[in-house]
């Protein structure tokens, strides 16, 4: 009877164990359990206040005045303030903001852009971003010498990524709501989320193609 309730114990224990996120486990090679939580909240702790000051200076700008980074950093200080796990030895990756109302394979240059945003703010922040994108060389041709690609077939396939980052985007009445969230790439875990809307003026400064644009008025004496 005793032996039947150790194996018991055992396997609920090996259970919970399989649902702990990325960084509680033991094959993690850089950081394991509660040293990997207390590095994630010295790190909030840490650019926290960088992130409350830089949002206070730009909450002074006009509102014709805020484009799409303002937002971004309005979006990380969001997701930041809840974030687990994360510090500057986990490598992420940022995908594509996706439309929701989608299958998950729709965007538009909003949702690139939005990508392209998060980079540079998460980089600034000291989280190291893994840039998937890149190729093993330099692509030279007469339009321009290009180091991107799009093509996964130009991309290496084995990446130190351990959290991936990417979101939704629905399309309101006032502009695009937002949600962001970074999971664990092995364990599926959500380990911090964001949520923010980016106003219509905003959205259309992007979303506008230069088809789309008026064409200028040629005076003719």
């Amino acid at each position: 009877m005793k032996r039947t309730l150790f194996v018991t114990t055992l396997s609920m224990i090996c259970s919970a164990c399989s649902l702990m996120p990325d960084s509680q486990q033991v094959k993690r090679p850089d950081v394991s359990g509660s040293q990997s939580l207390q590095n994630s909240v010295g790190f909030q702790q840490q650019f926290r206040p960088i992130m409350g000051s830089t949002s206070l200076q730009h909450h002074q700008k006009n509102q014709s005045e805020k484009d799409i980074n303002f937002y971004v950093r309005a979006l990380m200080q969001d997701l930041v303030s809840n974030l687990q796990y994360v510090n500057n030895t986990t490598p992420v990756a940022v995908g594509s903001f996706t439309l929701l109302d989608s299958d998950y394979t729709k965007t538009n240059i909003l949702g690139n852009q939005l990508a392209e945003s998060v980079m540079h703010e998460m980089h600034k922040l000291g989280i190291p971003v893994i840039d998937f994108k890149t190729t093993g060389a330099i692509r030279v041709t007469e339009q321009g010498d290009f180091i991107f690609s799009r093509d996964y077939t130009e991309l290496s396939g084995d990446m130190p990524i351990r959290y991936v980052m990417g979101g939704t985007m629905v399309k309101q009445q006032n502009g695009y709501l937002v949600n962001a969230r970074i999971v664990g790439i092995e364990s599926k875990a959500v380990v911090g989320t964001g949520q923010i809307l980016l106003p219509q003026q905003v959205c259309k400064n992007i979303l506008i193609s230069p088809e789309q644009k008026p064409a200028a008025t040629i005076a003719l004496n």
